[in-house]
C-alpha cells in the first residue's frame, strides 16, 4: 500500500475517455481549411499545450486567424461532447471514492480549458472529489515542465514525496517524475506508442484505473 497525502490527477485519458475525441476535432478543423492533416499530425500537438497549439495550426498549416479565434473555435467542437457525452474510463470511481475515504487531497491537472474540463467533471459526476482544477493555460505553462504539478502540490499543502501523479502522457509523467513526485502511469490508447517508455519511467503502470486499487 503506498503512503500518500494527496494526489494530483490528468483528466483526459486517465479519468476521461476523451482523448480520441480531441484527435478528432483538431483533425477536422484542419480539414475545415481544405488541408488535408500530416502524417506527423497526432504526435506534433500531443504535448502541445491550448496557445501552442493554436500557433502551430498558424505556422504549419497556415490558419489565418488569431491564437485566441483558433482556440475558441476548436473548444466549440468539443463542448457538446464534455457537455453531453463524456464517459468515465474504467474504475475511476472505485478509485477516488477509496481516496476520499482515506482523506487523501485530490485536485486536477490538465491541458483542457477551465470551462471545459468543469462540465466534463459535473457530466460524470466527479466534480465534487476535487478541490481546484489546474489548467495550463491558467498557469500559463504546459506539462513538458512540472509548475503545474507544484503549484498543485503547494495549494493542497502537501510534499512533493507524498503526493501522487496519476497521468496517461509520457512528457507529463518525465515533467512529474523529474520533480520528485510518485507518478502513476495509466494506459491509454492515444499515448499507445510511447507506452514502453511511460511503463519504464513511472513508479507505478496500470492498463486500467481499477488495478491501482491494490496499491490503496
Amino acid at each position: 500500500m503506498i503512503n500518500i497525502k494527496g494526489a494530483i490527477f490528468d483528466a483526459d485519458g486517465t479519468l476521461l475517455d476523451s482523448m480520441w475525441m480531441w484527435h478528432q476535432v483538431e483533425s477536422e478543423y484542419i480539414k475545415s481549411y481544405k488541408v488535408m492533416p500530416r502524417q506527423d499530425f497526432v504526435e506534433a500537438l500531443r504535448t502541445l499545450n491550448t496557445l501552442e497549439v493554436a500557433e502551430y495550426f498558424q505556422s504549419e498549416y497556415g490558419v489565418n486567424k488569431t491564437t485566441e479565434e483558433i482556440t475558441d473555435e476548436k473548444n466549440a467542437m468539443m463542448e457538446d461532447f464534455y457537455t453531453n457525452r463524456v464517459l468515465l474510463k474504467p474504475g475511476v470511481l472505485q478509485v477516488l471514492d477509496t481516496f476520499r475515504a482515506r482523506g487523501i487531497k485530490m485536485c486536477i491537472a490538465t491541458a483542457t480549458e477551465h470551462h471545459l474540463m468543469e462540465a466534463a467533471l459535473r457530466k460524470t459526476g466527479v466534480l465534487g472529489y476535487f478541490e481546484k482544477i489546474f489548467t495550463c493555460s491558467g498557469e500559463n505553462t504546459s506539462k513538458n515542465r512540472p509548475d503545474i504539478f507544484l503549484r498543485a502540490a503547494a495549494f493542497l499543502g502537501t510534499d512533493i514525496k507524498d503526493t501522487l501523479v496519476v497521468e496517461d502522457a509520457l512528457h507529463a509523467i518525465k515533467s512529474a517524475k523529474g520533480a520528485g513526485f510518485q507518478v502513476v502511469g495509466v494506459y491509454d490508447q492515444s499515448a499507445d506508442i510511447h507506452k514502453g517508455d511511460i511503463k519504464r519511467v513511472s513508479d507505478y503502470y496500470f492498463q486500467s484505473l481499477d488495478e491501482m486499487l491494490a496499491l490503496i
